[in-house]
C-alpha cells in the first residue's frame, strides 16, 4: 500500500511539475513568435517617437532600471532590520506576534490597493507629487512584506551554534549579529532580494497612480520627474495607442525586454549566492 501511495505521488508531482514547465515555455514561445521580429539594438536603444508606433523602449527600460534601484534602495534596508528585529531582538509577546502577521498579511494585498496608498501618501498627504519618487516608495511597500518575512527566516535559519561559539569568545551581541550571522544569512537574503526585484520590475498598477507617464523624452532627472516603465508602456501600447494591430510586435517585443531584464538581475543575484555560498563553506 505505501509503494503505492508512493507511486502515486510521484506520478501526480512529475505531472505538475511537467505541465507547469509546459505552461511557462508555451507562454515563453508564444511571446517570442510574436515579438521577435522587433528586437533589434536599435529598439533597445531608441526612445519611442511618432506616438510610440514607431522607435524603441529606452527610455521606458531605463525608466525601469530607475524604478528597481530606488524601490530597492528604500526596501533592502527597512526589509532587513526589521527581519534583523524580529529574529534577534523582538520577544513573542502579543504585540510583535499581530505586527509580523500583519506584515505577512500584507503580501497577500492587490498592488492596486497599494497604489492607491501610494496615491494618497505620497503624491497627495507628502505632496511629492506624480514622481519617480512616490512610484519607487510605493514599490518599496508592496515589496517590504516579502522582503522582511525572507530576511526574518534567513536570521533564524543560522545555527544557534555559531552564535554561542560567538558570545564564547567575548563577542557583543552586535559583533556576533555584524561577523558571524548577517554573513551566514546573506544568501537567503539575497533570494529574497531577487523575487523583490521581480514583483518590482513587472508591477503596472501601483505606479501608474503615483509616478508612471504616457510618454516622457529622456528619462527622469531627479526623483520628482515622471518616469516612463516597461510594464507601463506595454499596457499603454496595449490597450490605448491608435494602431493596436500595428504595434503589436513593439508590445511583445518590449515584454521579451521585460523578461530578460528581470532573468538578469535574477542571474546576478544567484551568482552572488552561489559564491557567497561557497566562501562560507
Amino acid at each position: 500500500m505505501r509503494r503505492l501511495i508512493d507511486k502515486i505521488a510521484t506520478v501526480f508531482l512529475w505531472g505538475t511539475a511537467l505541465s507547469l514547465g509546459a505552461l511557462i515555455f508555451g507562454t515563453l514561445s508564444f511571446v517570442a513568435s510574436q515579438g521577435w521580429e522587433a528586437l533589434s539594438w536599435e529598439f533597445i536603444f531608441e526612445p519611442p517617437r511618432d506616438g510610440m508606433t514607431r522607435g524603441g523602449i529606452w527610455t521606458p527600460l531605463l525608466g525601469t532600471l530607475e524604478l528597481i534601484a530606488a524601490s530597492m534602495a528604500a526596501t533592502i534596508p527597512v526589509g532587513v532590520g526589521t527581519g534583523l528585529y524580529f529574529s534577534e531582538y523582538a520577544g513573542d509577546s502579543l504585540f510583535t506576534t499581530i505586527v509580523r502577521q500583519s506584515i505577512r498579511a500584507l503580501a497577500g494585498v492587490p498592488s492596486v490597493v497599494f497604489g492607491l496608498f501610494g496615491l494618497s501618501l505620497f503624491v497627495v498627504f507628502l505632496r511629492f507629487g506624480s514622481s519617480l519618487l512616490s512610484a519607487s516608495l510605493t514599490l518599496a511597500c508592496l515589496s517590504l512584506p516579502l522582503m522582511v518575512t525572507a530576511s526574518e527566516q534567513a536570521f533564524r535559519a543560522v545555527s544557534r551554534d555559531y552564535r554561542d561559539a560567538s558570545y564564547a569568545l567575548g563577542a557583543t551581541k552586535w559583533q556576533t549579529i555584524r561577523k558571524v550571522v548577517f554573513p551566514s544569512a546573506a544568501p537567503t537574503i539575497i533570494t529574497g532580494v531577487i523575487l523583490s526585484v521581480g514583483r518590482v520590475a513587472g508591477e503596472t498598477a501601483p505606479i501608474i497612480f503615483t509616478g508612471a507617464a504616457f510618454y516622457t523624452p529622456s528619462a527622469a532627472r531627479s526623483l520628482f520627474d515622471e518616469v516612463m516603465a516597461l510594464p507601463y508602456h506595454v499596457y499603454v501600447l496595449a490597450t490605448a495607442g491608435a494602431n493596436i494591430q500595428e504595434t503589436r510586435p513593439l508590445q511583445y517585443g518590449a515584454i521579451l525586454v521585460l523578461i530578460g531584464l528581470v532573468l538578469g538581475i535574477s542571474s546576478v543575484g544567484v551568482w552572488t549566492r552561489a559564491r557567497l555560498g561557497e566562501k562560507r563553506q
